[in-house]
Order: C-alpha cells, then sequence, then structure tokens
C-alpha cells in the first residue's frame, strides 16, 4: 500500500496528461475483462463512437476550439487542456509533427526513411500555419510524438503494421494466459502485467519512448513476462493432464 500510495503521488505531480489519460482509458479496459463483456460488444461501441464523431466532427471541432485552457499547475484546469487544440503549445506541436509524419509517409510509404530517422528529416514536412513556439528545424527537439505515426514514417505502412503485430499479439497473449490460467497467482499477475502493457499502447498514441532505454527496457520485460506466464501455464496444464490420465491395461492399450 506505501509503494502504492508513493506512485499514485508521482502520477499526479508528474502532470503528465497522457499517462492520465492512459490510465483511464486501462481502467475501462479492465472492468471489461472483469465483466467478460463480450469482443464484438466492444467492437461495435468502438463503431459507435467512431460513426458519432464522423456525424457530429464539425460540432466536436467547434466545441475544442472554443476550448482555451492551457496547461495549469492546477489539476482540473491541467485536465481541461487535454482537449484544447487551438491554443495549447503542447497539443498543437503534437498535431504539427502528425501532420509531419503523414506527409513523409505520403512520400515514401512502403520502406519510408529510416528507422530513427524522423527528427532528422521532419522539418521540411511542417507547414508554417501549423508551427507553435516550440516548433523547430534543428532536429534536436523529439521525435514524432507517437509510436504508431513514428514507425509510419520511419518505415512505412510495414513498419506501423508490425508495431501493430505486436500489440495485437501480446494483448491476445495476455488473454489467453489470464483466461486459461487456474493458479490465481498467474491470473493476477497476467492481468496486471497486460493492463501495464495497455496503459503504455494508449500512451504510445501520444508519445514515443521505445527509443529511450528507461521505456524500452519495462516495455519488453512485461512483455517477457507475459510470454514467460504462456509457457509456463501450458507447461503446467499439459504436465497435469499428462499426470492425471488414467493407466490402460496392456490388453486394453493393445487394441
Amino acid at each position: 500500500m506505501i509503494v502504492f500510495g508513493i506512485l499514485v503521488i508521482a502520477i499526479v505531480l508528474s502532470f503528465c496528461r497522457a499517462a492520465w489519460v492512459s490510465l483511464a482509458l486501462a481502467l475501462i479496459v479492465y472492468f471489461i475483462i472483469i465483466f467478460k463483456i463480450k469482443l464484438r460488444w466492444v467492437i461495435l461501441s468502438i463503431g459507435a463512437l467512431v460513426g458519432a464523431f464522423y456525424v457530429f466532427q464539425f460540432e466536436i471541432y467547434n466545441a475544442l476550439e472554443k476550448n482555451k485552457q492551457g496547461s495549469s499547475a492546477n489539476f482540473v484546469e491541467h485536465i481541461e487542456s487535454i482537449t484544447n487544440i487551438s491554443s495549447d503549445p503542447s497539443n498543437l506541436e503534437r498535431i504539427n509533427r502528425w501532420q509531419s509524419a503523414f506527409r513523409m509517409y505520403s512520400e515514401r510509404p512502403f520502406f519510408g526513411w529510416g528507422p530513427g530517422t524522423y527528427q532528422f528529416v521532419y522539418a521540411p514536412f511542417q507547414r508554417a500555419r501549423e508551427k507553435t513556439i516550440i516548433s523547430t528545424n534543428a532536429g534536436d527537439l523529439g521525435n514524432s510524438h507517437s509510436e504508431y505515426f513514428g514507425p509510419l514514417s520511419e518505415e512505412g505502412m510495414l513498419g506501423m503494421l508490425a508495431f501493430l503485430g505486436i500489440v495485437i499479439t501480446v494483448i491476445s497473449t495476455g488473454m489467453r494466459v489470464y483466461k486459461r490460467a487456474k493458479d490465481k497467482e498467474i491470473k493476477l499477475l497476467s492481468l496486471i502485467t497486460l493492463l501495464a502493457l495497455i496503459t503504455y499502447f494508449i500512451h504510445g498514441m501520444m508519445n514515443n519512448f521505445l527509443d529511450t532505454d528507461k521505456a524500452s527496457v519495462p516495455f519488453w520485460g512485461f512483455i517477457a513476462i507475459l510470454v514467460a506466464l504462456d509457457v509456463y501455464h501450458n507447461q503446467k496444464s499439459d504436465k497435469k493432464i499428462t499426470d492425471n490420465k488414467p493407466e490402460l491395461p496392456d490388453e486394453i492399450s493393445e487394441r
């Protein structure tokens, strides 16, 4: 409980809006798993939200443009700034980087510009009207701010599909381990590890840190945990089945 309290305080004081959003959405995923909501209902719900956004996109954009709340030391105001796409430099710079990534992709759609090259290549793809007070042409201030658009611009469509493949494989593996696990400890560990990775998959829509060791080590380490649980759990289940299999008399076995 002490460690949990320290982590909660750290997350709040970090004032990282992307982290707050990812935790909130991971909590929704937790309830979906716990209450065993079927996948088709989840997909239908997401489809309905996407459809509603498409139908009311102009109204939504107008509402977002009216939000002038910038980043603030006040907790409530800082949350309100998440949807500010009209004046918040951090949000606008993300949009600028994403637009640049799409333009880089459109020029080299299949193989991209090469791994790790975004920050050195994206400057000419910026538009004057999209630049912010923190924009730069020097290639020294960060990257695409997306684990999905970054590979799209650097390795083309194949790069983004590769990362999406990792995301889908990790989620399917985590769910498989969670559903099949008989041991409560394995079940709990697989669920927590999966939710932790989901927070990063969501966070990766707004930031990308896998090119740094502080994020890549726990990311791949958590995936290794799921793989180990999957292999261990399957072997344990197979062993139990073999051990519990009744031995047949010789004459029946021969038949």
